[in-house]
């Protein structure tokens, strides 16, 4: 439909409006917009009432979708009907330009739909669907309608000045529209390139998300550059923000810059990986479960979240018990008594510990006698275990409790502190 079609409708509208047969086309559209309005309602409900787990995600898809154009489809499709029912006993100029509007709306909607579901789920068009979709339709109803030069001229008519560039409200209206839909075709391609990066197996994680960070930023700033030239706007202006950005990094935001170089250092070196066990301190041990490009997320056993500055973790020392060996070494230390046959308590605490399914074969539980001390002799039983992560305590706590039974069952005495006390007593001189 060109630009003389739709003046000539709207100019058959208006002489409709006029004419006392309108009313039977506004009542006509309000009962093929309720009936569509309903029946799109019933079929929402039917749809809520099955059982997603029972679809495919392509039927899941497949149904989203005919949700979401269910109302425009049946709306259209009655304005349709009763279009070619009152042609022959009245003016239709009203249905007429209800069938554009409503084709362009179910138009707009699977496409709204279609860019949400090409992002992740956790993307912000999720959320503002509706609204994106209202505002594509509004803005495609008034070009329909012929109202789309009058509007522009009038935002035109209202210009400024910043500096040397001469601005109006048209302008900085297209300039908002360029920018987002530049934005969306880069976050668009980065996600596709971040789906391939997952899906490479073979590459190893840090890179994998490197690389995805990476090209979303570059795209990012490509995209932005690109639309304000689209504009109008000289991108060589940005020059002073850049210079005045830096020098705020410098000073004022030197913490935060220093943890987003840390976060690429820690990506690119893969000194610390994901789900690599670390200690940070004598209280903070964990799994790693996040690396970004500010902080890192350590899961501690206790099921607590640590999230650490990335600076903290290039600057201090960590341990990292999972960087080249998973195996850890854990020991369990005790004391027998001095009368006790130091071979027999060995070998049920060697025995103790390879009865536990988590401790390796290789190397072998070792028993190592310590030191002699006051009340008894102090052994070391060390042993070695693959999967840390799972825990270290529990391990530690069933073998002490075997080697507890173990002692128990062959009469190794465990001693306690004890102390002869002797009373001297010496005679009174009269």
């Amino acid at each position: 439909m060109n630009e003389n079609e739709m003046f000539a409708l709207l100019a058959q509208l208006w002489r409709e409006i006029q004419q006392p047969d309108i009313h039977w086309q506004v009542i006509t559209l309000a009962l093929s917009l309720a009936f569509a309005w309903w029946l799109a309602r019933r079929l929402r409900q039917h749809e809520h009432g099955q059982v997603a787990a029972d679809r495919s995600s392509l039927q899941s898809f497949g149904a989203a979708g005919v949700r979401r154009l269910a109302f425009p489809l049946i709306a259209l499709l009655l304005v349709l009907l009763a279009r070619t029912a009152l042609k022959n006993w009245g003016h239709v100029g009203l249905l007429n330009l209800a069938v554009p509007l409503l084709l362009s709306m179910a138009l707009v909607r699977a496409t709204v739909y279609m860019l949400r579901r090409a992002f992740s789920a956790s993307g912000w068009l999720a959320a503002s669907e509706r609204f994106v979709a209202i505002a594509v339709w509004l803005c495609l109803a008034i070009y329909i309608v012929g109202l789309a030069q009058p509007l522009i001229a009038l935002l035109e008519e209202v210009d400024f000045t910043v500096g040397k560039q001469k601005l109006d409200l048209w302008i900085l209206l297209h300039g908002a529209v360029t920018v987002l839909a530049t934005l969306l075709v880069a976050l668009w391609v980065a996600g596709l390139v971040e789906t391939r990066l997952t899906a490479a197996e073979q590459m190893d994680a840090n890179v994998r998300v490197v690389l995805a960070r990476l090209t979303k930023a570059l795209l990012s700033v490509l995209a932005l550059l690109l639309s304000l030239s689209l504009v109008g706007i000289d991108v060589t202006a940005l020059s002073v923000f850049g210079g005045a950005l830096a020098v705020g990094l410098g000073f004022g935001l030197q913490k935060i810059a220093s943890n987003y170089v840390s976060g690429f250092i820690i990506l690119l070196d893969r000194s610390i990986r994901i789900g690599n066990l670390i200690i940070l301190d004598d209280a903070t041990s964990g799994v790693v479960t996040q690396i970004t490009t500010r902080y890192t997320v350590v899961r501690m056993l206790s099921g607590v979240e640590v999230i650490v500055p990335n600076e903290y973790l290039v600057s201090n020392i960590i341990r990292n018990q999972s960087f080249t060996d998973t195996r850890v070494r854990l020991a369990v230390a005790l004391q027998v008594a001095y009368r006790t046959d130091l071979e027999q308590a060995m070998r049920l605490m060697v025995t103790a510990a390879r009865s536990h399914a988590r401790v390796l074969a290789d190397p072998t539980p070792m028993v190592l006698c310590k030191a002699f001390a006051d009340n008894g002799i102090n052994l070391e039983l060390g042993f070695w275990i693959s999967d840390p992560e799972a825990g270290t305590g529990n391990v530690c706590s069933d073998v002490s409790l075997a080697i507890w039974k173990a002692f128990s069952e062959n009469g190794v005495e465990i001693p306690f502190p004890q102390r002869d006390i002797r009373i001297v007593e010496r005679s009174v001189s009269a």
